[in-house]
């Protein structure tokens, strides 16, 4: 359940300005995480672009995206991406929280909310990954339920360097699949 003044609503081509404020204020925040962006990234036009191509994919149902929201400020988001149907039925969540609005319970909130989409739309199974200092997103992965399943070494190019990742995995249900 998200904090008092926070709400989680889809992604939507009207968020980009938002976003870019929030890209900005959070560049620092992020940087250690998140692949190297370019400078258009920090702005409206290029955060349209970003929103439109994530649109594009959610009309494929290849990703969900939610965007968290305080007042009239984007303060993180949340998504399942990489989605994939078929026998495997599964996605990788990704989320993010806006420096100043940590510790909170913002983060686990909104990894819940994904998990209850997964369980929406029929997924047998999330996956996550982070990197081995990000100790405070393994956190938030374990009190939902996540379990640890290994360590993949140069798995992402981040900050400027391959780093090694650790893998997560959450199974939704044991049932088949629904058709």
């Amino acid at each position: 359940m998200l904090a008092d003044g926070y709400a989680l609503r889809p992604l939507s081509i009207d968020d980009a300005g938002p976003l870019a404020d929030a890209a900005e204020r959070n560049r620092d925040h992020l940087r250690p995480w998140e692949p190297a962006r370019p400078e258009s990234f920090f702005t409206e036009e290029g955060q349209r672009e970003v929103v439109e191509g994530r649109l594009r994919q959610v009309e494929l149902g290849l990703f969900d995206s939610w965007v968290l929201w305080h007042g009239t400020d984007v303060v993180g988001a949340a998504t399942l991406q990489n989605i994939v149907r078929g026998a495997m039925l599964g996605a990788d969540v990704g989320y993010w929280v806006d420096h100043a609005h940590l510790r909170r319970g913002l983060a686990v909130a909104s990894l819940e909310h994904l998990v209850q989409r997964g369980h929406d739309l029929g997924l047998h199974r999330l996956g996550a990954s982070t990197m081995v200092a990000n100790l405070p997103s393994q956190s938030v992965l374990q009190r939902c339920g996540f379990e640890e399943i290994g360590r993949i070494p140069s798995f992402l190019y981040l900050d400027g360097d391959w780093r090694d990742s650790i893998l997560f995995n959450l199974v939704l249900h044991d049932g088949p699949p629904r058709s």
